[in-house]
């Protein structure tokens, strides 16, 4: 089987969970030697990374304990070989120091020339 080569695009944090059920989903059924993965995280969604709690647009309740549970699956992934990579300007927009990312985070300059660099070396684009 031909490596497969896929970049999993978040921007909303609501997507969380689902992203990371189907990045499982998809090492379960092909194996992590048969996958090349990647996570573009940009708008939004990088508010995963603030430290603390922090209140949901909603319910005005914490979630932060669900951002470590999030944070401790991001974790597992990438000790199999999923890459996470994030958007700086991204950052800049939501006030998150990129020196207070966990250490399996990648940043680059813009999330969106990220996708369109990987998807020029033939990555199939998924967004949950």
């Amino acid at each position: 089987m031909n490596e497969l080569k896929v970049i999993f695009h978040i921007n909303e944090s609501n997507r969380w969970k689902i992203v990371l059920v189907n990045i499982t989903n998809l090492l379960n059924d092909v194996g992590q030697d048969n996958v090349n993965i990647e996570v573009v995280v940009n708008g939004e969604a990088v508010s995963i990374f603030k430290n603390g709690c922090q209140p949901t647009e909603c319910s005005g309740s914490c979630y932060g304990s669900t951002n470590e549970s999030l944070l401790e699956q991001m974790e597992k992934l990438s000790e199999v070989g999923v890459n996470f990579v994030v958007c700086r300007n991204s950052l800049k927009g939501q006030s998150i120091d990129e020196n207070s990312l966990p250490d399996f985070v990648t940043v680059v300059p813009a999330g969106i020339t990220e996708i369109v660099r990987k998807q020029a070396e033939g990555y199939a684009y998924i967004k949950p």
